[in-house]
């Protein structure tokens, strides 16, 4: 793994430059005629897309719930309770994210609040075939039935020997109200604009290969979307109290996600660096995802190499990591630093893997330095907010000045007349 050792000024334009990402034209137009497919051919375009990608002819594209009910019967008793484990714990986290609306009448005469409202549908994206994750299922249901949608939809690609049973049993465990054979563009179009059999959601969620991607990019605003998610990154900060046999497990247990993943580690340690890169290098050699994870070393991966424990911290920021793990001495002291990471683990102890599956926040986050602005999955992201005024005529008759005023700066006489209407003003 390269080590660079520059001042910070280069190392952030490093940076800036391996985040970028670039529009593949020929996959948006593909998936912008998928899309036109779909709307206008609905299940017929369906089944010939899965035909064509996945070898697969579907005779129904909804699952029967027998179908998920004996994969949950047969499934591994350590799955099994591996994954009720995950629920609790995402359950017990995401619960403490409910809010409440409010209600505001401490000025005479005047009423404000907001109501909250769960979405009335949500539509799951959950990758088939080896990009099986029945964990990232649990993270994007459960939020969203805690904050009381009223129906939880999944589609996910069909496969020849059949849905991986992990899949379908954790739907089973998150309470997922339908599932539905369809991958790719195409089953983001059916969740967008609905079908014979699939319906139209008010939101779609999960992550998926480049098509999948696209899709969500232009379906958005006929449709809402969590993001347009990226490959997978992790950002290390260590100084030489940590590791660096785990710190080069932690880097590749991201590096196995995608070609295109990010392991990046910073430190102010030259000894530390070039022990990581060493252990990275072995530990390549008996990874079975070595092919992946060795393109994602050489391509996007590096070791930068920066004096302060502050400048660690600027240039991490920069990177706007999906993970970032501290391992530094007295890890939680440097909270207030971080300003922008998807998910944070403080100490040799947490490793990036534990927030994958089982310790509760969710592991559906920002991806390609888009944590400047995003936030992780939530309960907020299922719910709408609805604010609501009333005003009695003695409250808006002493702010009705200052209304009318600034509607006939703006050149709408008719907002102004609509308030005068209401008393002796108005004129004809």
């Amino acid at each position: 793994m390269k080590i660079i050792n520059e001042d910070l000024a280069s190392l952030k334009k490093l940076v800036q430059t391996k985040t970028q990402q670039l529009t593949d034209l020929k996959v948006e137009a593909t998936v912008r005629n998928i899309i036109t497919d779909v709307i206008q051919n609905g299940d017929a375009a369906l089944r010939k897309y899965e035909e064509n990608f996945d070898g697969v002819t579907l005779d129904q594209i909804k699952l029967s719930p027998s179908v998920i009910d004996e994969a949950y019967a047969k499934l591994d008793p350590k799955v099994k309770d591996a994954l009720l484990l995950a629920k609790r714990n995402i359950t017990s986290f995401h619960e403490k994210e409910r809010a409440t609306g409010f209600m505001d009448a401490e000025q005479p005469g005047v009423l404000r609040g907001q109501k909250l409202l769960p979405l009335k549908r949500v539509g799951l994206y959950v990758p088939g075939g080896t990009a099986a994750y029945p964990s990232t299922l649990l993270m994007s249901a459960l939020p969203a039935k805690i904050a009381g949608v009223n129906e939880v939809v999944m589609v996910t690609p069909p496969q020849k020997d059949g849905i991986n049973p992990a899949v379908l049993a954790a739907a089973k465990i998150a309470g997922v109200d339908a599932i539905y054979q369809v991958g790719g563009a195409q089953a983001i179009a059916a969740l967008a604009y609905g079908t014979e059999s699939v319906p139209a959601v008010d939101k779609i969620i999960g992550p998926g290969n480049v098509f999948v991607a696209t899709a969500k990019k232009q379906v958005f605003g006929q449709v809402a979307i969590d993001m347009v998610a990226g490959p997978s990154e992790i950002g290390i900060i260590a100084d030489d109290s940590a590791d660096p046999r785990q710190l080069a497990a932690d880097l590749l247990s991201q590096a196995e996600h995608d070609r295109r993943a990010r392991p990046i580690l910073i430190t102010d340690s030259l000894k530390l660096a070039q022990a990581v890169s060493a252990n990275v290098t072995s530990q390549l050699e008996v990874l079975p995802r070595t092919a992946i994870a060795t393109a994602a070393v050489n391509e996007k991966g590096f070791i930068a190499v920066v004096q302060r424990v502050e400048d660690m911290f600027e240039l991490m920021n920069t990177v706007a990591p999906e993970h970032l793990e501290i391992q530094l001495r007295e890890p939680t002291q440097y909270l207030n630093l971080i300003r922008n990471a998807g998910s944070v683990f403080l100490g040799k102890y947490a490793s990036e893997p534990l927030g994958d599956y089982v310790a509760g926040p969710n592991h559906i986050l920002p991806t390609s330095g888009t944590a400047r602005f995003s936030s992780p999955l939530g309960v907020y992201d299922f719910v709408k907010r609805t604010s609501f005024i009333q005003y009695t005529k003695a409250a808006l008759a002493k702010e009705a000045p200052a209304i009318t005023t600034l509607a006939r700066v703006e050149g709408l006489e008719g907002h102004a007349r609509a308030i005068e209407s209401r008393f002796d003003t108005y004129y004809d």
